[in-house]
């Protein structure tokens, strides 16, 4: 059992969103203890105000720039605390959406949730899971067009994140109905 979950939701749909549905599946499956739920609808992008704030040392820090780093120091808390992430990926035009684009940028700092080496960089959440619940009206998941789930998977390890599993509904504009049977069948596999 995952004693505590982040879930992530980035899809623009709030009804009839395959993403959210798998979400909700895998969620129910898991049995946690604990679900934080985060849903990036509004998320703002970064800026130079925030860039500024995070390359300054955190002892430095104006209360401006610690306002301004809130909302990042917050999702990274979420991150930490949990065991698991679910994550709803629905993919536009091959890519991921621009609100987890967001909040990629705003969880992947330097010194927080990793690190530069001298072997290079190391991811500071290790120890974690993480299930990608993917929709996608044409993309096949994992295929060379698929720049949404290999992208994330990549920033994922890079924070230290390795485990990663994926469930797909994918090419749902060609086979809806045995695109979701297929993610359904999935979910149903997912170790609690």
């Amino acid at each position: 059992m995952a004693n505590s979950v982040l879930r992530i939701d980035s899809s623009v749909r709030t009804e009839g969103s395959i993403s959210r549905d798998l979400t909700t599946r895998i969620i129910e499956r898991l049995g946690a203890d604990t679900v934080t739920t985060r849903d990036l609808a509004g998320l703002t992008l970064i800026d130079e105000a925030w860039v500024g704030a995070n390359f300054t040392p955190a002892d430095q820090r104006t209360e401006a720039q610690k306002e301004t780093l809130a909302l990042s120091d917050a999702m990274i808390a979420e991150l930490q605390a949990a065991d698991t992430l679910v994550i709803g990926l629905p993919i536009y035009n091959f890519g991921v959406p621009a609100r987890l684009k967001a909040w990629i940028d705003l969880v992947a700092r330097a010194g927080v949730t990793f690190r530069y080496t001298e072997a290079g960089p190391e991811g500071l959440l290790t120890g974690k899971r993480a299930i990608i619940a993917v929709a996608s009206g044409g993309v096949p998941a994992g295929s060379p067009v698929d720049f949404a789930s290999t992208y994330l998977k990549q920033v994922l390890s890079f924070i230290g994140i390795t485990d990663v599993t994926i469930v797909a509904a994918d090419q749902l504009a060609v086979d809806a109905d045995g695109s979701v049977k297929k993610a359904y069948d999935a979910v149903a596999q997912i170790a609690a």
